[in-house]
């Protein structure tokens, strides 16, 4: 199957991160989006809320001046996140604050938000959800650590 290569790119970035227990929805660099854009966090600015996808003046500006970041738009990059981030059990209060889903993120949860993340990403680029070539995924490959959240 040949993929557009910013879809093959991320893929290959999530799943890595994925395995190497380097997938955090809390740490801008380490969740869905920090990922595709090489464990950067500039992307965090195109926002006033984490896991927003409503672009604020910084991100207008970069969307109307066409700018893309490993192919994809501050637009596209935000919704990716709030996708991952509603995947892993995230929601939102009513006065906008994000919740955790519970105090230890596990693998399971992180697996459901990737694979939220990979449904969008596909969808974006016209392709079959390529995760349903790998139904058979194994989540007991790697450690087993879970990632910790401060109360």
């Amino acid at each position: 199957m040949n993929l557009p290569a910013r879809l093959e790119q991320a893929l290959s970035k999530m799943y890595t991160a994925f395995y190497q227990d380097r997938l955090d929805p809390e740490d801008c660099k380490y969740c869905a989006v920090g990922n595709i854009c090489d464990n950067r966090d500039f992307w965090k600015h195109f926002t006033d809320l984490h896991g927003s996808d409503q672009l604020n003046y910084l991100g207008r500006l970069n969307e109307e001046f066409g700018k893309r970041f490993n192919g994809y738009s501050p637009k596209e990059l935000l919704k990716t996140e709030a996708v991952f981030l509603k995947g892993c059990g995230y929601t939102f209060s009513q006065g906008k604050r994000l919740l955790k889903p519970a105090k230890k993120i596990d693998r399971d949860m992180m697996f459901s938000g990737l694979t939220a993340a990979v449904d969008y990403l596909c969808a974006l680029d016209g392709v079959d959800n390529v995760m349903e070539l790998y139904k058979g995924f194994d989540l007991s490959r790697g450690t087993e650590k879970a990632i910790r959240y401060k109360v």
